[in-house]
């Protein structure tokens, strides 16, 4: 790595000004919880001499990397290189963070209390957006789900993850994660089909984009963008056996592709094998509208989620359905401001009317299996009938 010596002046000037604001602000770096019952602030004194010497350390060993770094033995690639000017910059791949990493850069965590059942969930954006904060206006609804479950009785531990598919989320090494807190008792809703397009065997016809209209095409790609590829971290269409090699672009792995049933069979098997109960959801409806009713995926993930949930005898909540059916009563006026998005994530309104669309569907399986965990406010909600 070559460095300059406008690093080690800029390094020497940054010094000196922090010094100056240690010495003059010491608040501002000195923190004292009003929870503490001891005031951190008369010892500042010896902190700050600390820090003044563990800073002015810092600058006399990073001072001379910058002359290190650029003086190279005659003859020597380096050398010839320094000679013929600066190499061209190349982009270096950077490995990818590690799923521990990500998720405590998401915030995702375990059950709040271990001594009880949790419910724990796993999917994509539509049910944790991002950080899970709000960012632009978009939630999903595992947020709003919190206050519908009594948090004496039951831990509700989303570890949904943006961006990701059935593949993806197992792939990227999440689904070990969450699979290793796991208990007897314990329930598990499971959401996939948003990200899991875009990936077909060769020579088979591509499946419809979920995101746009029937016999709408997808837009051109930008002036100077590659063309659109196979998208490797989706999965195969269907429920079938079939499999795909592709390269991973995020790792440079060729890595076995399933089909996004396949998928689904491995989270139900892994979640009993645990001793825990998994139940199937369909993907939350996007908004797109066509004769005055929402689209619904019927042909595809929705269907493929019911097909595979009745095949392994497990809960199927048809999330696909039960929303777009209220969306259907509302009309696009009302639900526009559900969105924070054009089709895909909702608002805090509409992210609520989804979590309640959950228990909706929870409560219409055969036991209602969660009733005696839900809130006052969870109790309200009334069984989901077709």
């Amino acid at each position: 790595m070559r460095l300059s010596l406008t690093f080690a002046a800029g390094l020497r000037r940054n010094f000196l000004v922090i010094q100056v604001v240690l010495w003059t602000k010491p608040e501002l770096f000195l923190y004292s919880s009003p929870a503490c019952s001891e005031d951190p602030m008369p010892a500042h004194r010896a902190r700050l001499l600390f820090a003044t010497l563990l800073a002015a350390a810092c600058v006399l060993l990073a001072a001379p990397l910058p002359l290190d770094a650029q003086q190279s033995v005659p003859g020597t690639q380096a050398g010839s290189q320094a000679a013929a000017g600066p190499a061209p910059s190349a982009r270096v791949r950077r490995p990818p963070m590690s799923a521990l990493d990500q998720e405590i850069d998401l915030g995702l965590t375990g059950p709040a209390n271990p001594n009880l059942p949790s419910l724990i969930l796993v999917g994509d954006s539509t049910v944790r957006n991002g950080h899970g904060t709000g960012s632009d206006g978009q939630w999903g609804w595992g947020h709003p789900l919190h206050d519908l479950f009594d948090p004496a009785k039951i831990n509700v531990v989303n570890r949904a993850i943006g961006g990701l598919s059935s593949h993806s989320y197992i792939s990227q090494g999440h689904w070990a994660k969450t699979l290793a807190m796991i208990k007897p008792g314990d329930y598990v809703l499971i959401q996939w089909g948003h990200n899991d397009g875009g990936l077909t065997l060769p020579g088979a016809t591509p499946i419809p984009d979920a995101g746009l209209l029937p016999g709408q095409t997808p837009p051109a790609p930008r002036p100077g963008a590659p063309p659109r590829g196979q998208n490797a971290g989706g999965s195969l269409p269907g429920i079938g056996e079939e499999t795909i090699d592709v390269a991973n672009p995020r790792t440079g792995q060729t890595e076995t592709v399933h089909t996004y049933g396949w998928y689904l069979r491995k989270y139900i098997a892994d979640v009993k094998a645990k001793g825990a109960t998994p139940i199937i959801c369909s993907l939350v409806p996007r908004k797109l509208w066509l004769d005055g009713h929402i689209v619904r995926q019927t042909s595809t993930y929705r269907g493929w989620a019911e097909q595979v949930a009745e095949q392994e005898h497990v809960g199927f909540v048809d999330l696909n359905e039960i929303i777009a059916r209220q969306y259907d009563a509302l009309g696009p006026v009302a639900v526009e401001p559900l969105f924070a998005d054009p089709h895909t994530h909702q608002t805090i309104a509409g992210a609520t009317l989804n979590s309640e669309s959950v228990v909706a569907g929870l409560r219409a399986l055969p036991g209602d299996p969660l009733a005696q965990y839900l809130s006052a406010r969870g109790q309200e909600i009334v069984a989901y009938r077709p």
